[in-house]
């Protein structure tokens, strides 16, 4: 089985989206490793603030697989495609690292950029997954996160899913 982890994100209708997201990955894989939700404002447009998260599963999908099945969540919660890139999200789910793979795997560039370059995807996968490395730059993803410069603003949020806080703390559900 490989560990994935995985960023979440949605600024329309954001509460259930993330909701059903977590639904949907929780049926797909089984437990999930959840980290706090985290408010940011929109990158590369004007629009509403996000909510993003990070969640690890374990999976024995292919990489073409999983990002099959991450689409078909996102589209059934009204995904559109083919906009802008920065544009308004009912729900974005990305594969952020897929075991230690590196490259273009299956059309996914594997570890995704975004880890080095965003507060809201670092920190969360830095709370979930503090001492795994980052299969290129070879450091923990805890070491990334206190070397970043903090620019970003985002600041965790109140979310309660299944009836469980999920914020500000760590929840394996």
């Amino acid at each position: 089985m490989a560990q994935v982890y995985l960023s979440l994100g949605s600024n329309i209708d954001r509460y259930k989206h993330i909701n059903a997201a977590l639904d949907a990955l929780a049926e797909q894989f089984g437990e999930l490793d959840i980290s706090s939700v985290f408010e940011s404002e929109a990158v590369g447009f004007n629009g509403n603030p996000f909510l993003n998260l990070a969640v690890g599963v374990k999976t024995d999908l292919s990489v073409g697989e999983l990002l099959g099945v991450l689409k078909a969540i996102e589209d059934n919660n009204g995904r559109t495609r083919g906009g802008a890139k920065f544009a308004p999200r009912t729900l974005d789910i990305d594969i952020l690292t897929y075991d230690e793979r590196v490259g273009d795997i299956d059309g996914v560039q594997l570890p995704r950029d975004e880890i080095l370059y965003n507060a809201f995807v670092l920190w969360p996968l830095a709370e979930i997954a503090p001492r795994d490395y980052h299969p290129i730059e070879q450091q923990t993803y805890s070491a990334l996160w206190q070397a970043y410069d903090k620019q970003q603003k985002l600041k965790p949020v109140a979310f309660t899913w299944r009836a469980r806080s999920i914020s500000n703390e760590r929840a394996r559900i």
